[in-house]
């Protein structure tokens, strides 16, 4: 028969072994719980009834139901792990469960500490917990005998005695890392599987525990509570401040939230020191501020507790971003980083695991408190250091985190040869990590010698659109070139070519050939670079044919500019998302012009889809998606759409300094002034042409030209119409169309069909050109009385618009177009894409011209009148003369008879009755 395992006991390998000779007389109590050593340990030692306490409940707690339904849901099962990092909120989460009153069953709680590792320590402890918290059980267990050692009796006794408890037992044993043994991890482990039901255990632990997690999540018997879990919401950060009477910090909420990751501790340090500070919002902006709120807290804590090796590599490290332990090592000179740092991950000391990589992380104020603590004890280290680690990193392929680190050593040599040699400038001006390499120059000072150093400046430069800044940073870059000795490598050539192209002003006037000569240039000597370099970045050849597009543009080559920006649009990757989203823009806002507004709007949508779902930085966001949007809504008469539009484009960084977007902008700004009557305002939006820059190249130029004309044409001025345009720019077809109706408008018809190409040579207009020919053409042959011709030539026009939903030219025409559709009714409701949207604007066909189900056609919009008119026009209405109208509004006989004149035709009437009558049907007189 076998020996009895009531005197066993358990050793460190977790197996039973025989002790009863080891027991003695002094070990054991006179009774269960009375006797003088009642309260004391094996080791004689007084037990601590402190660790039996119940932690209180802090007064500015946070009620966290998400964590404590999470608590309520674990104890219904064996085992609950709290585990997280100091400071995480472990025991205070507990602690308030407890006093939720939300436990299955009396609550027992016992706090570990490190002297107690002893199995027989922690046993007797575990023992006087139950006592104290008055839990009996049914036979008293015996008292562990020896420190070193617990009896397999005892944990049997202890499991069952629990096991016949009528309630469930909640135990919550707090700090078992405190605990690290082995023998005890096992008892614990014995003793929870043969209690059954009856006991709920609690861990709270900074690390895992050396119980068999994997067996209990296997069969389900476990919740776990992680660092994750505990980290705050910002919604729990904004009820932390409440409860410290920070009310009015709501706006530092995220970036507290963001700078402690949820920590809890850090957010109470911060919370009570924003408490005492004269700006508690400042305060939470500054991240020297939150360190020293949490500084003294994380040196004790953590830093302060672990090896001396382990301290020395925590603070070598402490200046990279993410550490690997090959990195690691090559910083610290030792090879056991990896072990060090898996270590200090699972003991939660703000050292967390990338996942599925070697990579690991540390928490941002730990790093923080980490790179003050390495710079205090070892002065100059620093910057040894971060070149150390960009060597490393570079070898590595992980240029931009190496040029972070040299950046942050200001070796500015290094670090710009780097950029040049490795034909990563593109990169700085598309591509993902753009904005990351960008701010990685932006202390590196502008005036440093060299050639590498003037180019990377010049890249920078043209990433914040100073196109005059980067040109004088390429003259410096060419001057260094020209005083050295040697040929310059066929990098440093292609980046210097490529940039030339980018910050070509656009003012060639001959032809555009510039752009063309410098796109084949790069071209040239992008052959010149190994084959599998260029593979390795596209974003040369993206660029190139960007800056291409580009050039050809600002010289007012649209056909060609279109082309180019449809050819860069589809030659690009995802390494050129910011190429693809310009150039889709820019696509679109030349198809808008040209009345193709179906594809315009398919490409401005795509390229402000590009924008979000390929996350182009904010910084490289361009607003010409949304101006070409701008200009579809005005191309068919949606007001309110073209005002959200332009507002959401003045908001991208391009708006105020790219001189194409900046152009635009203000023209559709003008264009939509000047649709609701508002001339005025429509003339201060593409401002004075004293105070417009006069090197604006060829195309922006003709833009104000053609918006400064229309306004002219509106105000009633058809010969400043026609000097705004003189000298504007490339001869395009908006410029003919422009110059026809100014002369149209100035009563001269044959100079205005003379200008207009012939109808069977119109290959290179667009739709929207061709309906604005036909629309003048119209116009002349009804002024020549000849209706017919105006009216089937007003129907191509109708016609030809409807695909695109085209209104725009059918607005600006003037009211003869209403005329003609008065005449024919049914061409009206034929046409009712345009008579619909129409609505809102002055007057309705009469009465007699009513459809025969009885519904009003809807209205067509006339060419406003200016103010000057509509005043004369009241006059009229009160039947007063020229001479009185001269009179009382002190103009000259002459000017009157002017403003008769331009009513008349805009109206399209010849007498000032006529003129009264129509103004009243159209709602411009009451």
């Amino acid at each position: 028969m076998p020996r009895s395992t009531a005197s066993a006991a358990w050793d460190s390998g977790g197996e039973p072994r025989d002790t009863r000779d080891n027991r003695t007389s002094e070990n054991v109590p006179a009774s269960g719980h009375g006797g003088a050593d009642a309260l004391r340990g094996p080791t004689g030692d007084p037990l601590l009834a402190a660790k039996f306490a119940i932690p209180a409940v802090p007064r500015t707690l946070v009620r966290r139901q998400r964590l404590l339904d999470r608590l309520t849901t674990g104890t219904a099962g064996p085992l609950t792990l709290i585990t997280g990092p100091a400071g995480a909120g472990k025991t205070t989460l507990a602690a308030s469960w407890v006093a939720e009153g939300s436990a299955p069953g009396p609550v027992v709680w016992l706090t570990a500490e490190h002297e107690d590792r002893a199995p027989g320590v922690f046993w007797s402890y575990v023992l006087e917990a139950l006592r104290h918290h008055q839990v009996e059980l049914p036979e008293d267990p015996d008292r562990p005998g020896s420190a070193e050692f617990v009896e397999y009796s005892m944990l049997a006794r202890l499991a069952s005695g629990l096991a016949h408890q009528h309630r469930p037992i909640v135990f919550v044993l707090d700090g078992l890392d405190q605990v690290p043994v082995r023998e005890v991890a096992s008892a614990l482990d014995f003793v929870l599987s043969h209690a059954g039901p009856s006991l709920r255990l609690v861990v709270i632990s900074r690390v895992d525990p050396l119980l068999p997690l994997h067996r209990y999540r296997a069969q389900g018997r476990i919740c776990e509570i992680r660092s994750a879990h505990l980290a705050f919401t910002r919604q729990e950060a904004a009820a932390l401040l409440r409860g410290h009477g920070l009310d009015s910090c709501e706006e530092s909420v995220d970036v507290l939230t963001a700078r402690t990751g949820g920590w809890a501790a850090g957010l109470r340090l911060c919370a009570l020191e924003m408490q005492r500070a004269d700006d508690p919002n400042g305060f939470a902006r500054s991240f020297a501020a939150s360190q020293s709120a949490v500084a003294d807290y994380l040196l004790a804590e953590v830093l302060d507790t672990q090896p001396e090796a382990t301290r020395d590599l925590l603070m070598r490290a402490s200046i990279l971003d993410r550490v690997h332990p090959d990195l690691a090592n090559t910083l610290t000179g030792r090879e056991d980083a990896e072990w060090i740092l898996a270590g200090l991950t699972r003991a939660g000391a703000f050292v967390e695991s990338i996942a599925g990589t070697r990579w690991c992380r540390f928490h941002p104020l730990f790093a923080e408190v980490l790179r003050t603590h390495l710079r205090h004890h070892h002065p100059g280290l620093e910057p040894r250091l971060r070149r150390r680690a960009a060597a490393w990193l570079a070898g590595h392929d992980r240029l931009t985190e190496a040029l972070e680190q040299a950046a942050a050593a200001e070796d500015w040599e290094w670090a710009t040869a780097r950029v040049v040699d490795h034909l990563e400038i593109g990169r700085l001006l598309t591509g993902p990590e753009a904005h990351r390499l960008e701010n990685c120059f932006a202390g590196m000072p502008r005036d440093l010698p060299g050639t590498a150093s003037a180019l990377v400046a010049g890249a920078c430069a043209a990433s914040q659109y100073d196109l005059a800044g980067c040109r004088a940073h390429l003259d410096r870059a060419e001057e260094h070139i020209r005083t050295e000795q040697a040929q310059p490598s066929p990098e440093t050539q292609l980046a210097l070519a490529l940039l030339r192209l980018l910050s070509s002003p656009g003012t060639d006037r001959e032809g555009g050939c510039d752009a063309v000569q410098e796109a084949d240039r790069t071209l040239d000597l992008a052959g010149h670079v190994p084959p599998s370099r260029r593979v390795q970045h596209p974003e040369i050849e993206a660029l190139r044919r960007y800056g291409l597009a580009r050039g050809l543009l600002l010289t007012g080559h649209l056909g060609a500019a279109r082309t180019a920006f449809a050819a860069a649009a589809d030659g690009c990757t995802g390494a050129t998302d910011v190429v693809r989203h310009h150039s889709l823009g820019q696509l679109a806002l030349l198809e808008s012009l040209r009345g193709e507004l179906n594809e315009a709007e398919e490409h401005a949508r795509f390229a402000l889809a590009t924008a979000r779902n390929r996350s182009v930085p904010p910084a490289r966001q361009s607003g010409i998606g949304h101006l070409a949007l701008a200009a579809v809504a005005l191309e068919r008469g949606d007001l309110r759409g073209a005002r959200h539009h332009l507002d959401l484009a003045s908001e991208c960084p391009d708006a105020e300094h790219d001189p194409g977007t900046r152009t635009e902008m203000l023209v559709l700004r003008s264009r939509w002034n000047l649709a609701q009557g508002r001339w005025r305002a429509a003339l201060a939006a593409i401002g004075a042409p004293e105070v417009r820059p006069p090197t604006l190249p060829p195309w922006p130029s003709q833009r104000i030209a053609l918006a400064n004309s229309a306004i002219q044409l509106a105000r009633g001025d058809p010969a400043a119409a026609i000097t705004a345009l003189h000298g504007a720019g490339p001869d395009t077809s908006a410029h003919v169309i422009a110059l026809a109706r100014a002369h149209l408008a100035s009563g001269d018809p044959n100079r205005t069909l003379g200008l207009l190409p012939p109808p069977d040579d119109q290959r290179d207009a667009g739709l929207a050109q061709r309906v604005d020919i036909l629309l003048i053409r119209a116009h002349a042959a009804l002024l020549a009385k000849d209706t017919e011709t105006a009216h089937s030539t007003l129907g191509e026009a109708l016609t030809a618009a409807r695909p695109e939903t085209l209104r725009r030219p059918f607005l600006e025409a003037g009211p003869w177009v209403r005329h003609l559709l008065e005449l024919r009714p049914e061409t009206a409701l034929r046409h009712a894409w345009l008579t619909a949207r129409l609505a809102a604007v002055n007057g309705t066909f009469p009465a007699d011209r009513l459809p025969a189900d009885g519904s009003p056609s809807a209205p067509l919009v006339v060419e406003q009148l200016s103010d000057r008119e509509r005043q004369v026009l009241q006059h009229c209405a009160q039947v007063m003369s020229t001479e009185e109208i001269a009179g009382a509004m002190c103009l000259s006989v002459n000017t009157v008879k002017t403003h008769l004149r331009s009513i008349y035709r805009k109206l399209v009437v010849s007498r000032r009755g006529e003129a009264v009558r129509r103004a009243r049907e159209l709602g411009l007189l009451f």
